[in-house]
């Protein structure tokens, strides 16, 4: 014992990886590194959303009922359950275009792909009002859009005031999102997988959908998590973009906040508004985990 106290620590525990020992926990200067930001997260956020839960209950002095009426007044019903299509319909057609662009991303020269990447981040460096107004003037009645699918026969299409048009600038609005997940996680799959699949006899949708799908999964849960979560908040491009009987939740917490002063049920809107994004992180990290996409257990991931 004193020979093997005398040449170092044991074994075992030289040879534990570097990924064990840092999952223990982090240290004494990492929660010291955390604290500027949990200062700011309390401030900015957790201490107006208590003011709000507080008042959902107590204004007026009814408890509960705030929470009672949204789950029973049809107005209410009626605007959650348009949001959340919305967010499903935005979320779809963002995920279809960004799927195959970022798969582009993946496999053109570095050239190409600092195009497309400054494409993609193109949006970010404009403003979202100016955006908004620009799909504005875009898809009102006598815009360009508007002639051009006269041009092709379709007639005069209706798309500013419609809930078309604003998933139009909504989906723009979130591709960014949805794209960069993707090409961070398009471009670690091997690309020689999909070809091997090939030559062994499988054919090409099986290929995709059996060898390259899966191991974009973390990329397509991260994007599609985004942009469910982001849609779910939208307040400028509804309310420019589409009508009053397109409005989404926001603009019913505005409403109840800014014109009836009924601070009770505007905050028992929001918090529902936050049960619903929390309930799809949730379902997202219940059901859609990384190391399961990637075809790795636990135990493997720690060999």
């Amino acid at each position: 014992m004193a020979e093997a106290t005398a040449l170092g620590p044991p074994p075992d525990a030289a040879a534990a990886p570097p990924a064990a020992r840092r999952r223990r926990g982090p240290s004494g200067r990492g929660a010291a590194l955390l604290l500027p930001g949990l200062v700011v997260v309390a401030v900015v956020f957790v201490v107006p959303m208590a003011r709000l839960a507080w008042l959902s209950v107590t204004t007026p002095e009814t408890g509960l009922a705030n929470y009672r009426d949204v789950l029973t007044d049809g107005v209410s019903l009626t605007v959650i359950w348009r949001t959340l299509r919305m967010m499903l319909v935005v979320t779809a057609v963002c995920l279809l275009f960004a799927y195959p662009y970022a798969y582009v991303m993946t496999v053109v020269p570095p050239r190409t792909r600092a195009v497309l990447t400054t494409i993609v981040l193109l949006p970010f460096w404009t403003s979202l009002m100016a955006r908004t107004f620009a799909w504005v003037v875009l898809l009102q009645k006598g815009g360009p859009v508007n002639d051009a699918l006269a041009a092709l026969g379709l007639g005069d299409v209706r798309l500013a005031g419609s809930a078309t048009g604003v998933t139009i600038a909504m989906a723009q609005v979130m591709l960014p999102f949805m794209v960069l997940p993707l090409y961070s996680s398009m471009r670690d799959v091997d690309r020689a997988l999909v070809p091997a699949a090939l030559s062994l006899g499988a054919r090409p949708a099986v290929a995709f959908l059996r060898v390259y799908l899966p191991l974009t999964l973390p990329g397509v849960a991260a994007g599609t998590t985004l942009v469910a979560v982001l849609s779910l908040g939208f307040y400028v491009t509804p309310a420019l973009l589409g009508s009053p009987k397109e409005s989404m939740i926001a603009q019913l917490i505005a409403v109840k906040v800014q014109d009836v002063l009924d601070f009770g049920a505007g905050g028992a809107l929001s918090l529902t508004l936050l049960v619903v994004a929390l309930a799809l992180l949730g379902l997202v990290a219940r059901f859609v985990r990384p190391g399961a996409a990637l075809g790795m257990s636990d135990e493997g991931d720690r060999r």
